[in-house]
């Protein structure tokens, strides 16, 4: 056991909150992608737990092979980091935490909820707080006084911890990671022969962030099945590395039977997907819009997520087209509603859909905002216009608890 070094990690929104549910829980499991800090996350927070990863060979195969002997020799306070490396582990700390309920007991972390979830919902239900870990915040980075110099620089190499903490160009870590990790990964999970398929998957996903997502015309492009490409789909979706996010409806029992539209966890990932190498590429890139659209949406999961909340991340569109952005129901009938425009000026025009949808739906009360460009905020009687710098007062409206 490795015994926690200290780390002058950048500091994370959610911290505060990972503290709180280890002062209640014996098990807290904290889950995101690959390289999103959770590690990090875990050892400053239970600096005076032991770590220990299922990555490593000599540990995984002792948790396998003889998992009562690996839980017994463990100390009070521990992090396994990984654990969906050994699943099975979970049904033995069952009965670890029933003896001694104490809690901080475990931190766990892990990568792929396909592996880990079941195990959670069968042998640890009741027993763990559940916490999601994206990549850094745009707010995470200011307050460290790393933000990045521009909008473009912000969408091409994105917000992985790694690529804001070591000297190395974004272009280069985030071929490494789909490589190491993106393709691995979700390969074992799957069992993925054909890479050049998988690859060509993946980058069909990127070019259609923030578009309804037709399946079929998706696994055509692809030249496979139907049902292959909702399974890879829902892989990357469970692997932390794509979200869906569903047209919002008065009846919630709608809301998941209508056609998603799909967005990256992270706008470099989705960019380097595409073709995307340097900052100046998104100057008259097709793309641009709908990648701003998609750092735009990751913010507003990150506050909910990262805020300990449900994400209640939904979008607005009807036959017609009328259309809004993003749909947060803060609590029943009230909420915001966020229109996301790249633009570097305010058109009149932007808060068309913001209007339309405030006049349809009567009864309830949702509070208009603008993400754009620019460098300046307004506050018109059609809404609230934010910068893409200065985020703050939605974010905070967001988790009015948090």
């Amino acid at each position: 056991m490795v015994p926690a070094s200290p780390f002058h990690p950048i500091p994370r929104r959610i911290a505060p909150l990972l503290q709180r549910r280890l002062e209640s829980y014996p098990v807290v499991v904290v889950t995101g992608p690959r390289q999103s800090g959770k590690t990090t996350l875990a050892r400053s927070v239970a600096a005076d737990a032991d770590y220990l990863s299922l990555e490593e060979p000599d540990t995984r195969a002792f948790a396998t092979e003889d998992p009562r002997g690996f839980l017994r020799q463990l100390g009070p306070k521990t992090i396994l980091d990984e654990v969906q490396r050994c699943p099975s582990l979970f049904s033995y700390l069952q009965g670890v935490v029933d003896a001694d309920p104490r809690p901080g007991r475990f931190l766990l972390t892990g990568s792929s909820q396909f592996e880990m979830m079941s195990g959670i919902t069968q042998s640890l239900a009741g027993r763990a707080g559940l916490l999601t870990l994206l990549p850094f915040s745009l707010a995470e980075l200011q307050a460290a006084g790393r933000p990045p110099s521009t909008m473009e620089a912000l969408l091409q190499g994105g917000l992985f911890p790694p690529i804001h903490d070591r000297s190395i160009s974004a272009a280069d870590w985030l071929q490494d990671y789909v490589a190491t990790y993106v393709e691995r990964d979700v390969r074992h999970i799957l069992r993925i022969q054909d890479l050049s398929a998988f690859q060509r998957f993946l980058s069909l996903c990127a070019g259609r962030i923030g578009q309804l997502v037709n399946i079929t015309s998706l696994a055509a492009d692809t030249g496979i099945s139907r049902v292959t490409a909702e399974a890879w789909l829902s892989v990357l979706e469970a692997s932390h590395l794509l979200f869906r996010v569903h047209p919002w409806f008065t009846n919630p029992s709608k809301r998941l039977l209508k056609t998603p539209k799909v967005y990256f966890c992270d706008p470099g990932l989705a960019a380097w997907l595409v073709g995307i190498r340097h900052p100046s590429h998104l100057s008259a890139h097709p793309l641009r819009g709908p990648l701003f659209e998609n750092w735009a949406m990751t913010e507003l999961l990150k506050a909910r997520l990262h805020g300990g909340l449900r994400p209640d991340l939904y979008f607005l569109r009807d036959k017609e087209g009328h259309e809004v952005d993003a749909l947060i129901e803060t609590e029943p009938h009230r909420g915001h509603v966020i229109e996301i425009k790249s633009g570097g000026t305010v058109a009149s025009d932007f808060f068309d859909g913001l209007d339309f949808w405030r006049q349809k739906l009567p009864g309830h009360h949702f509070q208009p905002w603008l993400i754009y460009g620019g460098d300046t905020p307004q506050t018109r009687d059609r809404g609230t216009a934010l910068p893409w710098s200065a985020l703050g007062p939605l974010l905070e409206a967001l988790t009015p608890n948090g």
